[in-house]
Formats: C-alpha cells, sequence, structure tokens
C-alpha cells in the first residue's frame, strides 16, 4: 500500500488554489503511480487540463492498468479551452472512460477529483470553495457518489474521434 500522498489536506478557497491543487493532484498521481483517477465537473471550464503541465502530468501517469473515468453535464468547454488535453485524451482513449450527465442540473455533478488515495471536492465552484484529504470515510462516500453518476446518471459521451461515412 503506498504512503499517504504529499498532498495537502484541509479547506481550500479561491480558483488560484483550486487550480494549483488539480494541478497538484496530477503531478501527485504521475510521481506516486495512482492506479485510477475519477474527474467530475459540470464542465470542467476552470480547471488547468489544457496547460503543459497538466498535460505531461497525464502522460507520465498513463500507462498499463491506469483508469481515468470522466464525468461532465457536457464537453464542449473542454474542447474550446483545453487543447492539449483533447489531444492527449485521443492517444490515450483505451484508458478513458468518459460519461456524460447531460440531463442533470450542472450543479448537482459533484466538482471533485477522486484517487484511491486523496481526493478533494469544491463543494461551491463559482467561489471555488472546498475541503481535500485522505481520509477513508470521504474517499469511500466521494467514490460512492461518483459511481452513481457513472452507472445511474450519465451516459457515454465524448469520444475521442467521430467516425463518419
Amino acid at each position: 500500500m503506498p504512503t499517504a500522498p504529499q498532498l495537502p489536506g484541509g479547506r481550500f478557497e479561491g480558483r488560484e488554489a483550486f487550480q494549483q491543487l488539480v494541478r497538484d493532484a496530477l503531478a501527485c498521481a504521475a510521481r506516486e503511480g495512482w492506479s485510477e483517477l475519477m474527474l467530475c465537473d459540470a464542465s470542467f471550464h476552470d480547471w488547468p487540463l489544457g496547460e503543459r503541465a497538466a498535460v505531461e502530468s497525464l502522460q507520465q501517469w498513463a500507462r498499463t492498468g491506469r483508469r481515468l473515468t470522466l464525468i461532465a453535464a457536457g464537453y464542449d468547454e473542454v474542447v474550446r479551452r483545453h487543447a492539449r488535453f483533447v489531444q492527449w485524451r485521443v492517444r490515450w482513449d483505451h484508458i478513458i472512460v468518459c460519461r456524460r450527465a447531460g440531463a442533470a442540473d450542472p450543479q448537482d455533478l459533484p466538482s471533485s477529483i477522486w484517487s484511491p488515495h486523496w481526493v478533494l471536492h469544491r463543494h461551491d465552484p463559482l467561489r471555488c470553495r472546498g475541503v481535500t484529504g485522505t481520509e477513508p470515510e470521504r474517499r469511500i462516500l466521494l467514490r460512492e457518489s461518483l459511481l452513481e453518476w457513472v452507472e445511474r446518471k450519465s451516459s457515454p459521451g465524448f469520444p475521442a474521434s467521430t467516425l463518419g461515412l
């Protein structure tokens, strides 16, 4: 069992703090070899997914046996704002599951990162307020919530490529 990640626990507030936590989480996932990541947000509008550092961390993280699950109300903002991520996603489609919860109220989606070792949950996406931590209870509750979205409240979405006839 890996040791606890070198990521902070506790409350955070503000867009810059949130974005830095996302960058740090992706870098930690790559460094520590986390087997699974789940990212959830209504649109990923203010996530730093298109930044070179974020994509480099994902590139280092990606390998056989890894799994990334994305859940969003829609992926238009991802395509519009995160071109590097979209290109990376095409290459690594075989380890990525994208789910679209289009019928859901975007505010109902938990803006979060889940891993087996650490979680981030942004309770107030508008003001970028939330909590992070390694506590087992926090990780279990968030995973159960995200799996509910994957299994019952969403459908496949955001294909890596569109095939035409």
